[in-house]
């Protein structure tokens, strides 16, 4: 959006929502989620990941599933809202309450955070 800026480019956001984890991608999140995938603690606890062979297998599974299309655009924050009004995009959070699966979608995370608050803190 015009309001947000990114240090990050395309290429770096991309790649981390593929290699990264659930601690800093909300796309990773919500499909860890949604696979099932135990959301822990790690660390400090304050991050939650789905631990080292969660993570990997979320990795696995967006190899095998995943795909990535863009078009250059000279202003893309001005497409973003118009896009998300326009499509159904169920796992977008962001602009997206009108969608059917936001709520389930919120609930599913939350749930998952509890969970994961109320587990010993992972190595």
């Amino acid at each position: 959006m015009a309001n947000r800026t990114s240090t990050q480019n395309l290429r770096k956001r991309v790649r981390y929502h593929f290699r990264g984890n659930a601690a800093g991608s909300t796309l990773r999140l919500t499909l860890g989620c949604l696979l099932g995938l135990e959301l822990r603690r790690v660390g400090s606890g304050k991050r939650m990941t789905f631990g080292k062979e969660g993570e990997a297998a979320l990795s696995q599974w967006m190899a095998e599933n995943a795909r990535v299309c863009w078009i250059e655009h000279a202003e893309p924050w001005t497409m973003e809202s118009e896009l998300i009004s326009q499509l159904d995009l169920p796992l977008n959070l962001d602009q997206n309450r009108r969608n059917a699966f936001h709520r389930r979608l919120k609930e599913l995370r939350a749930q998952a955070r509890q969970r994961a608050r109320e587990l010993s803190i992972s190595a």
